[in-house]
């Protein structure tokens, strides 16, 4: 092959992994979008802009699916190896959390319906505080991990992982306040189990913000930091005190 042919394969090669990466973000600013109306629509109690969140799926499964084919595709015809194939797996792994992530929008969305479709009784306000601060942290780590992303920032990749644990603590909390309201009047039961579901849904979000930083980590730098925390964990479990 003479050197111009080989340039010429290089930089298509090249041209191929870019435009897997661009796909992954442009599902990504989808996705976030998704997140962003859903929450809106159940902060607005807008059961049309729901219904249009719910619409939307399937735009972010189309992205799931092509991605998907062009990076067997890639796999296939270039059998990348080192930095390269850890492109192709990391941005294989990032938009599986997306689709998911999507699927999270999408049941915000759903229970939107559930609470204020017409001829339903409005739950209590109070049942519904806690969505509007998770939701908040939620779009912002979705939101940073996407730039990290797009910046290969492996530092803002790991800021965005230590910040789910804050999240985490905020669950706990709105889900020991949502028992209480149960105990305080039983005829808000259905309202409080959607009112869980959407705030499951918010920490599941980001849980998956988390899990795409560690593939950043793991795209930039060859390391797997997905079970550093259960590794610490289980060391100190296993002491003796």
């Amino acid at each position: 092959m003479g050197e111009r042919s080989e340039g010429h394969t290089v930089r298509r090669y090249d041209g191929e992994l870019a435009g897997l990466r661009l796909l992954m973000l442009e599902m990504g600013g989808l996705v976030l979008d998704q997140v962003r109306r859903a929450v809106a629509a159940f902060d607005r109690q807008d059961v049309a802009a729901a219904r249009n969140v719910i619409a939307r799926d399937h735009a972010v499964n189309s992205y799931d699916l092509r991605i998907d084919d062009a990076s067997l595709k890639l796999l296939a015809l270039r059998q990348p190896v080192a930095g390269d194939l850890r492109i192709v797996m990391s941005i294989g792994k990032a938009v599986a959390d997306l689709e998911r992530t999507g699927d999270e929008a999408a049941k915000i969305a759903r229970m939107t319906l559930r609470l204020f479709s017409r001829g339903g009784n409005v739950p209590r306000r109070a049942l519904l505080r806690d969505v509007r601060a998770m939701a908040a942290l939620a779009t912002q780590m979705l939101g940073d991990v996407l730039r990290a992303f797009d910046e290969m920032d492996v530092d803002a990749a790991l800021e965005v992982a230590a910040g789910d644990a804050e999240l985490d603590r905020e669950f706990r909390a709105a889900s020991r306040r949502l028992s209480t309201y149960v105990m305080e009047d039983s005829r808000q039961l259905g309202h409080t189990i959607n009112a869980l579901t959407v705030v499951k849904a918010l920490e599941r979000i980001g849980d998956h913000a988390k899990n795409i930083a560690e593939h950043i980590v793991f795209l930039v730098t060859g390391q797997d930091v997905r079970h550093a925390d259960a590794d610490v964990d289980a060391d100190v479990s296993d002491q003796d005190f």
